[in-house]
């Protein structure tokens, strides 16, 4: 199978795990095998691999995200890169250009769009083969993959087909309805719209060259921020009349916000919790190194981590977005394709952050033009380069670093640091790159 991957949005809802930075699929609340705490994209990964080992998966993606992907999945990874974000139409394009010109992929091949985060069983994969075959036999210009609905919800797009076959065409489509609305549609045999299709490149490039001018992927890629924003709904499947759709009866839900996330995790409590007998039905997610304590509160969700602190009813807690959309405060956690990092302190001229790199990995090579910083190794073993002279650094070591130096890091083993940033004028966009000296 060649299944892409669409990994976009911030994730608002699950503030304040989420950021612009880590979105809700990159967050690490779902136990693996071996008990350690895995992401939802970590996760669906791992089923796709499952069910069928030879799978190409690509991921398409901004740039915040790619650090992310790198730190989670690997640095092999197929990203298809958009360079600003435009909606699903462009997107999808982009992936399947790439698939064809940077992959090597043939136009008769089939292709698979499914989101990065859904939460399902194997079953959900044993039926993307199925729609793999059903497009690769022609059955129709593009099958889609529409869930039985388990109630009547506001939520989701709707499917109706002709008939209530497993396999059949699709009479028409609807908007987000209201719940009334929802249950007349169900009644009818409406399948809610999962964004789960398949199709041959050949089809969607030919569709595409209708409505933009692109020769291949690079031609595509550099006339990216002038493409029309537009969802795949509106510019393809809406307009298509040689369209099926796939009845799918398994596990399948959306995690977009704290009430239905909570709803299939593995425990209650993640991190430094303690909650009396008294709480019911109470879930807590502590990121923090400071202990949460919980008294008789019940049907809430709580969530601390370095961005913030929610405490919600659960069912209020859908609704959270339009006040953290209000808010302006910097990213305070973010995992890199070397490590991670985390602020623990913001003054006027300064800024402290514990920086962990993995083993084996490093940061680039880099100066600051209007900062000096401080670097204080808390554990581990590695080496620092200050403009071009190499340095052994191990815990108790301090490095300082002038502005202007040029400089990076190389973890032998996990390397823990302190680093403070002193300045007037600290920003992520002072910051030029260098090539990665040669260290002979």
């Amino acid at each position: 199978m060649n299944i892409v991957l669409l990994s976009g949005g911030s994730g608002k809802r699950l503030w304040p795990l989420s950021n612009d930075i880590r979105s809700k699929q990159f967050i690490k609340l779902f136990k693996d095998e071996n008990e350690a705490y895995e992401s939802m994209v970590q996760r669906v990964f791992k089923q796709i691999k499952h069910a069928d080992q030879d799978a190409t998966i690509t991921i398409a993606t901004s740039k915040s995200q790619i650090s992310s992907i790198h730190h989670q999945l690997g640095e092999q990874m197929n990203i298809s890169l958009e360079p600003v974000r435009k909606d699903t139409f462009p997107a999808i394009v982009l992936a399947t250009a790439y698939l064809r010109d940077v992959l090597g992929l043939s136009e008769d091949e089939v292709v698979i769009i499914c989101p990065v985060d859904p939460y399902v069983d194997d079953t959900y994969f044993e039926a993307l083969q199925e729609l793999h075959l059903l497009a690769n036999s022609d059955v129709a210009n593009l099958v889609l993959m529409g869930i039985e609905p388990t109630y009547p919800s506001e939520k989701y797009g709707y499917i109706l087909p002709t008939d209530d076959s497993k396999i059949s065409f699709v009479q028409s489509f609807k908007e987000k309805p209201s719940t009334e609305i929802a249950q007349k549609y169900i009644s009818q045999g409406a399948l809610w719209n999962s964004g789960v299709f398949a199709y041959k490149i050949g089809y969607v490039l030919k569709k595409a060259r209708e409505l933009m001018d692109f020769t291949d992927y690079q031609d595509l890629f550099g006339r990216y921020e002038d493409l029309e924003k537009i969802s795949f709904d509106y510019a393809v499947v809406e307009k298509e009349e040689d369209i099926a759709v796939m009845r799918y009866r398994g596990e399948w839900k959306d995690l977009g916000t704290w009430n239905t996330l909570t709803e299939v995790m593995d425990e209650q409590t993640v991190g430094k919790v303690y909650k009396n007998a008294d709480c019911g039905n109470t879930h807590v997610i502590n990121e923090l190194d400071i202990p949460v304590l919980c008294m008789g509160v019940k049907d809430v969700v709580i969530a601390a981590s370095p961005e913030g602190i929610l405490i919600s009813d659960k069912e209020q807690s859908s609704y959270i977005k339009p006040y953290v959309e209000k808010m302006t405060d910097r990213v305070m956690f973010a995992e890199k394709s070397w490590g991670s990092f985390k602020i623990i302190d913001i003054k006027d001229e300064s800024l402290t952050i514990k920086v962990t790199l993995m083993a084996e990995h490093r940061m680039n090579y880099h100066c600051h033009q209007h900062r000096d910083e401080v670097w204080t190794v808390l554990s581990g073993t590695g080496h620092v380069i200050l403009d071009e002279e190499i340095l052994a650094i191990r815990a108790g070591d301090v490095v300082k670093i002038p502005a202007n130096c040029k400089h990076t890091v190389v973890a032998h083993t996990e390397l823990e640091m302190i680093e403070v940033q002193i300045g007037k004028d600290i920003t992520i966009e002072d910051k030029i790159k260098y090539e990665f000296p040669n260290e002979m």
